[in-house]
């Protein structure tokens, strides 16, 4: 199948066009209204540096179910010692700028460049994008970000600086989600990390069904720090 190649408008051809990769375009900016038209439309960008824009619907699509999380008996008992302070929306100009300094194996560099950032901090400043942060005696150590639409959160990344410390912020954030009745968190990438914690690929058709029924209800405006009393959890 062809990569089709993005007009000035903020328009994308359907998902289903994509290559067997799940590639489907190239170009276009990361401005808000195509950034959130993309998300609409199950779409993400994912590129570096050295490449154009680059748009993606995979198939399968990982997600995770709020209600069908799976954290280990030991991780349970980590988190009930209450290590880190996990907050949610305090500071993602750091949570963001933490993954972008992550380094991962067979990685590189970043993909997390700085037109990324700018444009992941414009959709925060909407009330679109939010972090989920843990601090340890004073400084953050780790955490995640994504973009919530509807009653859905599209993950994009996160970064530890001590051990566990982005897992206890994940968990929070999806229980967090689940208590506010989102109907699930899209993980792009079916990684083992995510799948152990219950993650499962649905065939695209049926995530962007989901996705449908779950943009249709109401969202969940940020910062979540200062509208939802659950923040501090």
């Amino acid at each position: 199948m062809p990569v089709f190649l993005l007009p000035e408008e903020p328009v994308f051809p359907p998902p289903h066009l994509a290559e067997p990769s799940g590639l489907l375009a190239v170009g276009g900016d990361l401005g808000l209204p195509r950034l959130v038209r993309a998300y609409s439309m199950g779409i993400f960008p994912w590129y570096d540096a050295e490449s154009p824009i680059l748009w993606w619907s995979p198939d399968p699509r990982p997600v995770l179910f709020p209600s069908k999380l799976r954290v280990s008996r030991r991780f349970e008992r980590s988190l009930r010692q209450g290590r880190f302070q996990i907050t949610l929306d305090r500071d993602f100009a750091g949570v963001i700028r933490g993954c972008a300094g992550a380094r991962r194996d067979g990685e590189r560099g970043t993909w997390i460049i700085p037109e990324m950032i700018a444009a992941y901090e414009a959709l925060h400043a909407a009330g679109l994008a939010h972090s989920a942060e843990a601090w340890l005696d004073g400084e953050l150590v780790g955490g995640l970000y994504g973009v919530a639409l509807g009653r859905v959160f599209f993950g994009e990344s996160m970064f530890h600086l001590a051990t566990d410390a982005s897992k206890t912020a994940f968990v929070h954030l999806v229980r967090f989600l689940g208590r506010h009745a989102f109907a699930c968190i899209d993980c792009q990438q079916a990684t083992p990390h995510m799948l152990r914690f219950g993650a499962e690929e649905l065939p695209r058709r049926e995530f962007l069904a989901l996705l449908d029924g779950a943009l249709r209800r109401k969202s969940l405006p940020g910062p979540w720090g200062i509208n939802c009393e659950e923040a501090i959890l």
